[in-house]
């Protein structure tokens, strides 16, 4: 017993988050990136902990250093080898680089996004964020690249009793994709009137029926996203990229991301980088 006792309070120091990972963790949540990565150096020198490693790759996600970020999670990886998440942010750091590299290049970056989707959805079917993007990559990606329609399909019943709403959704992009419209706007209906107080489900309608050229129903809903939420970051993206898609309001386009640019974000906003390159996007437009 007492050598269980000696064994157990070895290891707890290690488990514990150390004041860098916290500190770091936080300025993360507040896209303070670099002052994530500066805090995580220290701590990578004292322990090489894999969560500190994926808050290291993360960063480096968020920045836009997708290289650096494979490296450093892929180094988590090997310290935890059965951990969804990581393959999960493994996936993604992939993905971009087959977004952003050669044609040479894109192919096999774009496979292995694939297979640590998988991999993430493998080792744990209800992370439902790895299941989302495994489904968007099966989704877009073509048959030669692993992706297709009917998987995406296939893949949406896993979630049909654990997010009813999402299910819809998913329904719904995969009948977009189709060009089946009418089914997808009942699949929209759908998913809002399971979570009707879900501000991401009122907006997901609203962009659609801009799409559909139905530009006052999507107003409508617009100003509903913003009653249930006034002031949400999320609503003011997503009113001013269906403005700039659709040609027109480029004037409120323009202040909405303004005012986007200096609200407070998390990481699971667009970043700002990306709210800049749409208003450079518009800047002197009609």
């Amino acid at each position: 017993m007492k050598l269980i006792f000696t064994i157990l309070f070895a290891i707890l120091p290690a488990m514990a988050s150390s004041p860098e990972l916290v500190k770091a963790t936080k300025l993360y949540h507040a896209t303070d990136y670099d002052g994530a990565l500066r805090l995580l150096q220290n701590a990578q020198a004292a322990s090489p902990e894999p969560e500190v490693l994926l808050l290291t790759g993360k960063a480096q996600f968020m920045k836009g250093e997708f290289k650096k970020a494979t490296d450093s999670l892929d180094r988590a990886l090997q310290l935890q080898p059965e951990n969804s998440e990581y393959y999960l942010w493994l996936g993604r750091a992939y993905g971009r680089r087959a977004e952003t590299s050669s044609f040479i290049s894109a192919p096999g970056y774009a496979a292995k996004a694939r297979q640590y989707f998988e991999m993430a959805v493998r080792l744990n079917p209800r992370n439902h964020e790895a299941v989302n993007d495994l489904f968007e990559y099966y989704k877009e990606a073509p048959g030669f690249l692993g992706g297709g329609l009917e998987k995406a399909q296939a893949l949406v019943a896993s979630i049909k009793d654990d997010d009813p709403a999402e299910y819809h959704f998913a329904l719904a992009q995969l009948a977009e994709k189709r060009k089946e419209y009418g089914f997808a706007e009942q699949q929209l209906l759908k998913a809002l009137d399971l979570a009707p107080r879900q501000v991401g489900r009122v907006i997901d309608l609203a962009k659609f029926l801009a799409k559909r050229g139905r530009y006052q129903e999507s107003e409508a809903m617009f100003r509903k996203a913003e009653a249930i939420a006034p002031g949400e970051p999320k609503v003011l993206f997503a009113r001013a990229s269906s403005y700039i898609q659709t040609h027109r309001n480029l004037d409120e386009a323009r202040a909405l991301l303004k005012r986007y640019i200096e609200s407070p974000l998390t990481p699971e906003n667009p970043s700002r980088e990306e709210a800049r390159k749409l208003l450079t996007k518009v800047a002197g437009s009609d």
